[in-house]
């Protein structure tokens, strides 16, 4: 029930507050960037080409993440109710990132340097990249990471509180950090990279559903066979419901570190992206915002009685 409570309140927070920026005006540091830093920590001093070493890390970053998470939940549980579950929330709207995604997607259309700003979402090399492409990278950032941003780590906090989804934003966390398929990352992000996988397999296919839910799909479930021709086992997913809600195709040919890249399509629309696209991708934040408030709140009521 708690949890339920929770998760329903760092949504309402992350919905109207975001990031919070005291983070960037004090000594504090952000969870999600204390994770990191020690990620970057353990990197310096201990890597090696080697799965075994990557397995480490995973390791040592559960370990320190899971003990900081159990402390601070044992701490707060000692308090009342009510602000356990207040604080609880504050603490777990810092793994939620709707709002963060929200604007930094929004902000590639009202910026003048639309490269620069695409480049900041994306790994792809942006200097080759057309309007058409740049709006692509846009919708795809914003339905990708619906899953990685938003709903996984309310999945894991629903089912595991406050632990579950700090655990989850650690493992996502060292994904974006090391899990590459590239000379230096190609063994030793190995088992950070499967971890992500796993952890992202039951999110990532809720969020591709809920898409297709809200855009009133026919078959909510036509996104399966497209999907599954992405190269990550998850990501094609959400990608596919966005292109099939919005009638585009989404994906293709992709210039990464001077060399294109085959990527597979998702849906059968247009392939001419406009900004208008990706204005009627983020008209699903407010519709995405209601499903899951609405949800939680019927989910209390239903266990309550």
């Amino acid at each position: 029930m708690s949890n339920i409570l929770i998760a329903l309140f760092a949504y309402l927070i992350d919905r109207v507050f975001g990031e919070f920026s005291f983070f960037s005006k004090s000594t504090l540091k952000h969870p999600v960037v204390a994770i990191g830093e020690m990620v970057s920590y353990f990197e310096k001093r201990f890597y090696q080409d080697s799965v075994l070493r990557g397995f480490f890390l995973v390791t040592f970053i559960l370990a320190m993440t899971g003990t900081a998470a159990l402390i601070v939940d044992h701490f707060l549980a000692e308090f009342h109710a009510l602000l356990y579950i207040i604080a609880s929330s504050f603490i777990a709207s810092m793994f939620i990132a709707h709002k963060m995604l929200y604007d930094s997607v929004k902000g590639v259309l009202s910026t003048e340097n639309k490269k620069e700003a695409i480049s900041q979402l994306v790994s792809r090399d942006v200097d080759k990249m057309s309007d058409s492409d740049i709006y692509k990278a846009d919708i795809e950032t914003y339905a990708e990471n619906l899953s990685d941003g938003v709903i996984a780590p309310l999945f894991y906090l629903l089912l595991f509180g406050l632990v579950g989804a700090a655990l989850y934003k650690a493992i996502n966390t060292m994904d974006s950090m090391v899990g590459y398929r590239n000379e230096r990352y190609e063994k030793y992000g190995k088992a950070a990279a499967i971890l992500d996988d796993i952890a992202n397999f039951v999110p990532s296919r809720i969020t591709a559903l809920l898409i297709m839910l809200l855009s009133k799909q026919k078959n909510n479930f036509s996104f399966y066979e497209d999907a599954k021709k992405h190269e990550s086992p998850n990501a094609g997913y959400p990608i596919t419901a966005m292109a099939q809600a919005l009638g585009l195709k989404l994906g293709g040919p992709t210039y990464y570190f001077d060399k294109l890249k085959e990527k597979a399509t998702f849906g059968d629309g247009k392939e001419e992206i406009t900004s208008e696209d990706v204005e009627r991708a983020l008209e699903f934040r407010s519709k995405i915002d209601l499903a899951l408030l609405i949800t939680l709140v019927l989910l209390y009521l239903l266990l309550k009685l």
